[in-house]
C-alpha cells in the first residue's frame, strides 16, 4: 500500500476503511471495531438498558448488521437531555446478487444482479469486479450465523462490446439494464471436468439454495468461509470495484474511490465521536449525549427496518428519556447535522451550478439549502453549523440547486419530522454515483473537526441563542 508520507492523516485512515468496506454490512463492522477501540460498549436492542448505561458511559449498538447508533452520556447525564447527532448513511448504489443468480449464454458462466439506487452504471462496465457481502452458514450442531464474506481477487466483468461491432458507441452509448449488463463469471468450458458441488439431498429442502446459484460460485463463497456449500443457507452480496481506494493528484489533493457517498461521512462521523470519547474533554462535558447515526438504504428512499425513516432515532430518544415529557425535552434540547456529500463544481459542466453557490473540493464544508426542503437547513440551523466551524478555524461554502434543476435529498428532511432542529451539510465531491468517485484529503479534516466541534461545544453555544 502507498505510504503518502506528506499527506493528511485522517485522509489515509479514510483509505483504510474504505478499502475494507465494499458493503453496509462491513462499514458497520468496521465502525463497530474502531468504537470498541475507543472504549465503546455494545449494547443490544433485545435487553433492558436501565440497568446497563450510566453517565459518562459510551455505548453503541447495531440493527441487521446494516446500521449503528453509538453515543457518549456526559457525566451529568439525566432524562431529558437532548442528543447531538450527526446522521450519516453507509450504502451506496450498486449491483446486488439475485435470489436466483444462476445465468449461461454463449458459453459463459453469468451472474443475475439487479441495480442498487440511482448509479451512473456505465461507469460499471469492463471493471474488475468481486463479491462482498454477508452469508447465512450452518455449523454440525444446528446453529447459523451471519458471516461477512469479501473475495479479494478480480472475479466478474461487465464487458463493453467492441467499436467494430457498434461504431456509434461515442456519439449514444445506451445499453439495456436487464439484457446488456450481465456480469460473466467464468467460462462453461473451463468448468465442464470439475466436481460439482451441489448435493442431491439439499436441493429437496425450501431453505436450500444450491439450486439458484452456480455451483462453482457456492463453492467459492465456502472455501472463503471455510464451510461446505451445502452449509450456505442464504447470502446478501454487492458486487464492488477491486481497484483500491488511493490519493491522487499531483500533491495528492484528491481522493479517488468508490462510495465516497457516502462513506466519506461516515468515517468522519465514526473517528470524531471515538476521538473525543478517548479525550480529556468527554470528563467535563455537559449538557447533550452526543451522538452518531449510520442509516442504511438512504439511495432508494430510507424505508426500511435500518434506515432513516426507522425507528432507530426514536427508540433511543425513548430510551434514554423513557416517559412522554422528558422525551419531549430532549427533542426540543436536540440538534441533528445530516451530512451527505455534495456536488463540488465540475471543470467541464460549470452551468450546472449557481453561479453564486458552485462549492470546490477541498474549500471546507458545504451548507445545503432548498426552499422546498429537500435539505432542511434554516438560518437558525445553519448559524449554528457556522459559530461551531468558526471555533476550528474552518471555512464555509454554500449549495442551493438551480431553479431549472432537481435537487437531491437526505435522511435530514425525514429526521426533522421528529421535532428537532436539523442542518444539511456535505463536502465537495465529483462524479457521485461513479463507481469511482472523486473528493479531497483535506476535506477529511474539515469534516472531522466540524463533528469534534459540534460533540464539544454545541450545547453551550445553544444557550447562548435565543430563537
Amino acid at each position: 500500500m502507498m505510504l503518502y508520507p506528506n499527506s493528511p492523516e485522517a485522509a489515509k485512515r479514510l483509505l483504510t476503511f474504505l478499502n475494507a468496506s465494499p458493503t453496509p454490512f462491513h462499514a458497520v463492522h468496521n465502525a463497530g471495531v474502531r468504537l470498541e477501540s475507543a472504549g465503546f460498549h455494545r449494547l443490544r436492542e433485545v435487553d433492558n438498558w436501565a440497568n446497563i448505561i450510566k453517565p459518562g458511559g459510551s455505548y453503541y449498538f447495531v440493527r441487521n448488521q446494516a446500521a449503528l447508533v453509538a453515543f457518549t452520556l456526559p457525566p451529568q447525564w439525566k432524562h431529558g437531555a437532548g442528543l447531538s447527532i450527526v446522521a450519516t448513511h453507509v450504502d451506496s448504489p450498486n449491483l446486488r446478487v439475485r435470489p436466483i443468480s444462476k445465468k449461461s449464454k454463449a458459453g459463459y458462466l453469468q451472474v443475475g444482479v439487479e441495480t442498487y439506487g440511482g448509479g451512473i452504471w456505465h461507469s460499471w462496465l469492463d471493471r474488475d469486479l468481486s463479491l462482498a457481502g454477508r452469508v447465512i452458514i450452518s455449523d454440525s450442531a444446528g446453529n447459523f450465523t451471519s458471516k461477512l464474506v469479501k473475495i479479494e481477487r478480480p472475479l466478474l466483468r461487465i464487458p463493453t462490446l467492441a467499436i467494430h461491432l457498434d461504431r456509434n458507441v461515442n456519439d449514444t452509448l445506451k445499453f439495456n439494464q436487464e439484457t446488456e449488463f450481465v456480469p460473466i463469471l467464468g467460462l462453461i468450458a473451463s468448468n465442464l471436468n470439475k466436481s460439482k458441488t451441489e448435493s442431491p439431498a439439499s436441493e429437496e429442502r425450501a431453505s436450500s439454495v444450491q439450486k439458484n446459484h452456480h455451483p462453482e460460485l457456492l463453492a467459492l463463497l465456502a472455501g472463503e468461509l471455510s464451510v461446505a456449500p451445502e452449509e450456505i443457507h442464504d447470502f446478501e452480496l454487492a458486487l464492488y470495484d477491486t481497484q483500491p481506494s488511493v490519493l491522487g493528484g499531483l500533491d495528492n489533493e484528491f481522493v479517488f474511490s468508490p462510495r465516497l457517498d457516502n462513506l466519506f461521512s461516515s468515517f468522519c462521523a465514526v473517528d470524531a465521536l471515538s476521538s473525543f470519547a478517548s479525550s480529556a474533554n468527554v470528563a467535563t462535558l455537559e449538557g447533550n449525549v452526543n451522538c452518531i447515526a449510520l442509516f442504511n438504504h438512504e439511495e432508494i428512499g430510507s424505508v426500511s427496518m435500518s434506515g432513516a425513516e426507522s425507528n432507530l432515532i426514536p427508540s433511543l430518544l425513548s430510551r434514554l428519556s423513557p416517559t412522554p415529557e422528558s422525551t419531549a425535552e430532549s427533542i426540543a434540547r436536540s440538534f441533528l447535522i445530516s451530512c451527505d456529500m455534495g456536488h463540488a463544481i465540475h471543470p467541464n459542466y460549470t452551468s450546472k451550478h449557481e453561479e453564486n453557490h458552485a462549492p470546490l473540493i477541498n474549500g471546507g464544508v458545504i451548507i445545503k439549502t432548498n426552499a422546498k426542503q429537500r435539505y432542511t437547513s434554516d438560518a437558525v440551523s445553519t448559524f449554528m453549523v457556522k459559530q461551531l466551524i468558526q471555533k476550528k478555524g474552518g471555512k464555509v461554502q454554500e449549495y442551493e440547486v438551480r431553479n431549472d434543476m432537481s435537487c437531491g435529498s437526505t435522511v435530514g428532511p425525514h429526521l426533522s419530522t421528529i421535532g428537532m432542529r436539523t442542518v444539511d451539510i456535505g463536502m465537495g465531491m465529483l462524479s457521485m454515483h461513479s463507481i469511482r468517485e472523486t473528493g479531497g484529503s483535506h476535506d477529511v479534516q474539515h469534516a472531522i473537526d466540524l463533528f469534534t466541534s459540534f460533540f464539544e461545544g454545541f450545547a453551550n453555544l445553544d444557550q447562548k441563542l435565543t430563537a
